[in-house]
């Protein structure tokens, strides 16, 4: 029996399809092979070493202590697009925020709330004051076309925008989905110079930390909007609140709070509800779900952040999974071992992802205890487990 321990509130649709007999799932396991989450803070936490795998219920992994798993060979999962149309949909209310005085025409609603008889009246005598405009025909920049940002942009054609986008590392199956409608702008600062609307669709890593800022808004039309449903960070406050002054944003529209941003003039502050939809939840608890399952009995690994994904279809009844460190000759003297105890390679692939890679190798008899740990012993190997496909999984942990 497999054991999971949970660390948030998960959607049953995904829970349930942990068969009961195979699987143990609850909040206070101890030694657990599995780890299911959303947003739990894992960085203070100790690893166990029963631990193999853990899946995030989301895109972003910030919470997982990412490099500490890869050193123990903990493979980490999560999500991505499973709540993509959540996203794309806020993307859209966004875009109206932005666009028109709402937020603002509400506050001052609830002002006159006590006011009886002169309520008519005084919203006909204030509703100047929140004029907006209208989102048809102006320019949308997207920054960032992965799944959530070609859905933003399909969708943003239909409401009758011009669209430009810019993303150097753009998926072909991202390409594929996009609209031919959707122009494509040479770089950052061509998106930036020509866009009405700015919406920011990538992540947040090094490269992308502060990039929206005073050169970025020095570029800027005069009064764009700019929405960043993405990550916080990706904006530099200080320089943001210049803008604002400026004149250069005449609205910033983020699903990211914090005390800088709360305290400024022209920003909307949206409370991380980007993915905050029940279908989202049970999408990515699915999702995780499927992967965690598939990963503890067979081997495979799809959307790992730390690993490769790795897929390999059944060509025998025992499969070996090896992790090691990306170096030279490791594959010949994994193989060497099994042929010294005359075990038959039936298949395998070897996947790497940067300083590591992940080994699939179905063989033809079951491995003893002293084969496992020969493979162990090579110098550069993380971790081995022994498989027995379709029936109850043999773990050795280094």
């Amino acid at each position: 029996m497999y054991k999971i321990k949970k660390l948030n509130k998960i959607a049953p649709e995904g829970l349930a399809l942990f068969d009961m007999n195979d699987y143990e799932i609850g909040t206070e396991i101890s030694a657990p092979e599995l780890i299911i989450l959303r947003s739990f803070d894992m960085h203070d936490m100790e690893l166990p070493p029963t631990l193999l795998g853990i899946g995030r219920a989301g895109a972003g992994v910030n919470n997982i202590p990412v490099d500490k798993c890869t050193e123990q060979g903990i493979v980490v999962f999560n999500t991505p697009g499973a709540n993509a149309n959540a996203v794309k949909e806020i993307t859209i209310a966004g875009l109206l925020l932005a666009s028109r005085d709402i937020v603002e025409g509400i506050n001052f609603s609830a002002t006159i709330k006590d006011k009886g008889a002169e309520v008519p009246a005084l919203v006909e005598a204030n509703k100047k004051q929140f004029a907006g405009q209208e989102i048809m025909g102006k320019t949308l920049g997207v920054m960032g076309l992965g799944k959530i940002g070609v859905m933003v942009a399909n969708a943003a054609l239909d409401l009758g925008m011009n669209v430009i986008g810019y993303d150097p590392f753009i998926s072909v199956e991202a390409a594929w989905g996009l609209s031919r409608e959707v122009k494509r702008a040479e770089g950052l600062d061509a998106l930036v110079a020509q866009s009405d609307y700015i919406t920011l669709h990538t992540p947040l890593i090094d490269a992308t930390r502060g990039i929206i800022n005073a050169e970025k808004f020095g570029r800027m039309k005069k009064g764009v909007a700019i929405l960043n449903f993405s990550r916080g960070g990706i904006v530099n406050n200080d320089d943001l609140r210049r803008a604002i002054a400026d004149g250069i944003v005449r609205r910033y529209v983020t699903d990211f709070p914090d005390e800088d941003l709360l305290a400024m003039d022209k920003v909307i502050n949206i409370p991380h509800l980007g993915a905050s939809t029940e279908e989202a939840e049970t999408n990515c608890a699915v999702m995780v779900a499927h992967q965690l399952k598939n990963f503890v009995e067979t081997g495979v690994i799809k959307n790992s952040v730390n690993f490769p994904d790795c897929k390999l279809e059944p060509s025998a009844d025992y499969r070996l999974t090896v992790m090691n460190r990306n170096i030279p000759n490791m594959v010949g003297q994994i193989s060497s071992i099994l042929a010294k105890a005359g075990i038959n390679i039936s298949e395998m692939i070897n996947k790497s992802k940067g300083d590591y890679a992940y080994n699939i190798i179905d063989i033809g008899s079951e491995p003893t205890q002293a084969v496992i740990e020969a493979i162990y012993n090579i110098d550069g190997i993380v971790k081995v487990r022994s498989l027995v496909l379709n029936k109850q999984l043999v773990s050795a942990n280094s």
